[in-house]
């Protein structure tokens, strides 16, 4: 009994190709997510120490790695702020505080990320906090707006009449057109104050890039087996 090579269909030929190049395609998109997570996680890290700059110097584009740690003069604006609710820290479920500052020198309004304070739903509502609004100046990360919930509904901004308004996402276009102002690309993300009252901690709720890593592998090794199957069905047995 011996084997010899069955010559593959060109059907099982285009299967095999199309199957490999999806699978390899997966698996080299979850590899360079990975590597993105990466950059964003040492971004983050080394903004927390990084030395101040002036919020009214940044360049108006900043490179998608770059948190810049600032210091921004001006004060908050009365009355207006926004709830970011169901936020998930340490397994409990909360809101984030997001206040509207008015930076000196500067044509548009910055948003500022307070922190985080336990919400549980049906439960009575946090207190917004007593902002001062007298000049003062605020240090913390300057990132892109945090990720939120599914955008069911449409933007309900709109539909709130009074302040502070409770959202599941942040959209720097909607929140704009909401308080009828330009508002900057990023909001701010205070640093750790023990007496504000709310937890500030800035890591990224993102996929671990060693679960990217993972997919990778799982991609990668479904290609493999496509191999193996398309062989083992053409190398058959003959007398």
């Amino acid at each position: 009994m011996s084997r010899r090579w069955q010559r593959p269909s060109a059907f099982a030929w285009i299967l095999l190709l199309a199957g490999l190049a999806l699978f390899l395609s997966l698996a080299r998109w979850q590899w360079h997510r990975a590597q993105e997570k990466e950059t964003l996680l040492a971004s983050y890290a080394a903004a927390a120490d990084a030395p101040l700059r002036q919020y009214a110097a940044l360049p108006e584009t900043l490179a998608a790695e770059d948190y810049p740690r600032v210091a921004a003069r001006g004060h908050y604006v009365a009355d207006r702020g926004y709830w970011l609710d169901q936020q998930i820290h340490e397994g409990r479920v909360g809101r984030r505080a997001i206040a509207v500052f008015e930076p000196d020198g500067a044509p548009r309004r910055l948003l500022v990320d307070l922190g985080w304070v336990a919400a549980m739903p049906g439960g009575p509502a946090p207190v917004w906090p007593d902002l001062p609004l007298t000049g003062i100046e605020l240090h913390g990360i300057y990132a892109p707006a945090p990720g939120g919930g599914l955008r069911i509904g449409g933007d309900a901004l709109p539909r709130q009449a009074s302040w502070p308004k409770l959202t599941l996402f942040v959209d720097m276009a909607a929140v704009a057109a909401d308080l009828g102002t330009p508002v900057a690309p990023r909001l701010l993300l205070l640093d750790a104050d023990p007496d504000s009252g709310f937890v500030r901690s800035w890591t990224p709720a993102v996929m671990p890039p060693e679960k990217h890593r993972g997919y990778a592998l799982q991609w990668f090794t479904f290609a493999l087996a496509a191999v193996v199957i398309f062989v083992v069905l053409h190398w058959r047995k003959s007398n």
